[in-house]
């Protein structure tokens, strides 16, 4: 059975009481209470012996003694319980430090792996990007040749339509020449009237 602070401060109390009048220091350490408690428990401890008959009347000494080995007995049987459950508590914490460690390390490498991946891609990115810059770059001096050869090209074109132009010109010129030398230099056919004779009757 677990005694109360109060319990315990007032057997505390009682078996002081037994040699010597108890105060609140003497009380504190006998019953493992604060100053506090020991202090608020006494108080009522005295005026509840004083109410009872005025003097504080000294206990049984075997009385004090069950008591002592009762509030010992309790106390020690408190503190394992306690230390128990602070070992637990303790490697709990402890646990749970060393998972919230690993997690963080965890984190870490993938921040430093996503880093890497990261800065690769914009890398391959950026090579990529410049690539294509040239090739545009190179794309637009062939696209700018082939203009410029087009619009010679054009241009031979439309000299080669006007000199084939002038050329047909020049030709039919010399042909109506050459007919009209060839009228002058033949002389004409005279022309003979065909009398059909008839046959005698």
């Amino acid at each position: 059975m677990t005694l109360s602070v109060k319990d315990r401060v007032f057997a505390a109390a009682e078996q002081i009481s037994a040699e010597r009048r108890p105060t609140v220091s003497t009380v504190r350490a006998a019953a493992g209470v604060s100053n506090a408690d020991a202090t608020r428990y006494l108080k009522e401890w005295v005026e509840e012996k004083q109410s009872a008959g005025g003097q504080v009347a000294a206990t049984p000494a075997v009385l004090l003694e069950q008591a002592a080995r009762l509030a010992g007995a309790v106390w020690a049987e408190a503190s394992g319980v306690a230390n128990e459950r602070h070992a637990t508590a303790e490697a709990i914490w402890a646990q749970e430090k060393k998972d919230l460690n690993q997690e963080v390390a965890e984190l870490v490498k993938d921040l430093d792996t996503a880093s890497t991946d990261n800065e690769t891609a914009v890398r391959e990115f950026k090579a990529r990007i410049a690539e294509l810059e040239s090739q545009g770059a190179a794309m637009a001096e062939q696209l700018k040749a082939a203009r410029s050869a087009a619009s010679d090209a054009a241009a031979a074109a439309a000299s080669a339509v006007t000199r084939a132009a002038a050329a047909e010109a020049r030709a039919g010129a010399l042909q109506e020449a050459h007919d009209a030398l060839l009228q002058r230099i033949t002389p004409e056919t005279p022309r003979h009237d065909t009398h059909e004779e008839q046959p005698e009757a």
